[in-house]
């Protein structure tokens, strides 16, 4: 298994290039299920997420060409069942169960796996969908559905769920009549989608507010769309430049989505300032701690808490943490504590202690974003950190270890 190893206290400088945003890559290149025909996606990812679809999607009978510009026709599906085997390592392998009950009538999905931060039930996805018209039976560890064809609904999320809303609004675009989704995801990702969908021949809209409407279609057709830049790759390199005191042009990313972010590192004293396409980040002299909650978007984004965690690990003062998205997201904790951090955990809240330093040490990524945190660590810890279970961090982060090497990191994987 491979491993990722820091020597710390480099100060970031220079130019990096986001990649596109896998959260929004998945979903888009799932939507390629309601349609015949050869789609075209640009800013693909390359990572083990992207490349955990496509096996899904092969399965299928759908055809891949391509990388960065990916090619993907499913103009001949030849199954509809998910196995158990490719669902249970990412969670967003859900999002195929709306498009396969829409075009095909029916569906057979394991119920996820992916992160262990939190229960993220599917019944939101299940409930829409039935109230849609599916009907939907769990067996032996599958999700079962089917229907001739799905009605427009008035749908309400009793809590906003950026996996669901998608789901639903790609299983509604074939269906007949109006749906409206009330209590929608809000999150550029989201209307990254709903524009593919709409190049499509769909007729969404309100995405981007809390209430979107589709008018269902008869049929989509393909569509040559781009996917939206990472603003969590972004809003990482952010908050590694704050820590190593660095100076960091952020390019290829949206400013606009990272306004909460951006609001909360000038308020420890960093420097945020807007270049030609996109960010550039300095840190600051001396950390000021601030306070965050994380909340559905534009709030806060929950899976920027662990990173930003760190940064306040080394803060001048007292933070306090709250996450109030997922409930078990505070796995970082025990490793950071183990190079020298000052936390302690109150139900959903972490007091964070700013320290004067961090040490390195061997710790071990629990999932995606912790492993994030855990590399920003360190970057500014004295010694070396030695990162076990990299493949969390693969699943999210293109190449990580080569573009901060790239800003004068020392950093390097060892190949198991």
């Amino acid at each position: 298994m491979d491993k990722i190893t820091l020597q710390g206290g480099q100060r970031l400088r220079g130019e990096v290039a986001i990649s596109g945003a896998k959260n929004a890559a998945l979903p888009i290149i799932v939507a390629s299920l309601l349609t015949g025909g050869w789609n075209t996606f640009h800013n693909i990812p390359d990572l083990v997420d992207i490349k955990t679809i496509k096996r899904l999607l092969v399965d299928f009978g759908v055809e891949f060409e391509g990388k960065e510009t990916l090619r993907v026709n499913a103009g001949n599906i030849k199954s509809c069942v998910a196995p158990y085997d490719l669902v249970k390592t990412m969670r967003a392998s859900i999002l195929v169960l709306g498009p396969l009950v829409a075009r095909m009538g029916r569906a057979r999905v394991s119920l996820p796996g992916g992160c262990a931060i939190g229960a993220r039930p599917v019944n939101l996805h299940v409930k829409a969908l039935q109230d849609l018209g599916a009907e939907i039976e769990l067996k032996d560890g599958y999700l079962e559905a089917k229907a001739s064809r799905l009605k427009g609904a008035a749908i309400y999320f009793d809590i906003s769920t950026v996996t669901g809303t998608e789901n639903i609004m790609m299983a509604a675009v074939l269906a007949k009549g109006t749906t409206v989704l009330e209590n929608a995801a809000r999150e550029p990702e989201v209307v990254n989608l709903a524009d593919v969908l709409n190049g499509m021949g769909a007729r969404i809209s309100g995405a981007g507010t809390d209430v979107i409407t589709i008018e269902g279609v008869d049929s989509l057709h393909p569509v040559e769309a781009s996917v939206i830049p990472d603003r969590i790759e972004a809003g990482t390199f952010m908050i590694a430049a704050g820590i190593t005191g660095g100076d960091v042009k952020i390019l290829n990313c949206n400013p606009g989505h990272l306004d909460a972010l951006t609001a909360k590192l000038r308020e420890t004293g960093m420097e945020i300032s807007l270049i030609e396409g996109g960010i550039r980040a300095t840190g600051p002299e001396r950390i000021g701690s601030v306070d965050l909650k994380t909340l559905p978007y534009p709030g806060f984004a929950t899976d920027l808490q662990a990173q930003m965690m760190t940064f306040m690990a080394l803060g001048n003062g007292l933070s306090v943490i709250t996450e109030t998205v997922f409930e078990n997201r505070f796995m970082h904790v025990g490793e950071l504590i183990r190079m020298g951090a000052d936390i302690v955990l109150q139900g959903n809240s972490a007091i964070v202690k700013g320290v004067k330093r961090l040490r390195g040490a061997p710790v071990m990524a629990t999932d995606l974003r912790a492993s994030a945190s855990l590399i920003i660590a360190g970057l500014a810890a004295h010694g070396k950190t030695e990162l076990s279970r990299v493949y969390h961090i693969d699943r999210g982060y293109q190449k990580i270890e080569k573009k901060l090497s790239a800003l004068g990191a020392d950093i390097k994987r060892v190949k198991a």
